[in-house]
């Protein structure tokens, strides 16, 4: 499985005072001590860095994620996202634009999103994604 992780699996990842993990945190630890691959983009990438206080941790955090596959997303992607959003929106569903730009990028490269995030559960209820379950 290729899994694309949102900030939200990240945030809960990276602290040290979570305990028992989400089976998300377990899903990614899973994924990256197994084959799947883990992809991020600049965005979440972005996010990450910002939540970030000191220059050493912000420099650890590039080092870790720096091995990760990374995504770029082009034109086409922003214009889809902007549909997926509209989608949403005229059925009830509020998603945000980064979410719907993830939600894309999982659609054009094959990509099951691994979140915590349940504004996903509603956007897959009218778009077609793959969204990681535990069970």
């Amino acid at each position: 499985m290729s899994l694309l992780v949102d900030t939200s699996v990240w945030s809960l990842a990276l602290r040290r005072d979570v305990e028992p993990p989400e089976p998300e945190v377990v899903a990614l630890r899973q994924a990256l001590l197994g084959s799947d691959q883990v992809f991020t983009t600049g965005l979440v990438f972005q996010e990450l860095l910002q939540g970030f206080a000191g220059p050493k941790d912000r420099a650890q955090l590039v080092e870790r994620l720096s091995a990760l596959a990374f995504l770029q997303p082009v034109k086409d992607d922003h214009i889809k996202a902007a549909e997926i959003r509209n989608t949403c929106r005229r059925r009830g569903v509020q998603v945000g634009t980064i979410d719907a730009l993830l939600i894309q990028l999982c659609r054009r490269n094959d990509l099951t999103l691994l979140t915590t995030d349940q504004d996903f559960r509603g956007a897959n209820k009218h778009v077609e994604f793959e969204l990681w379950s535990a069970g």
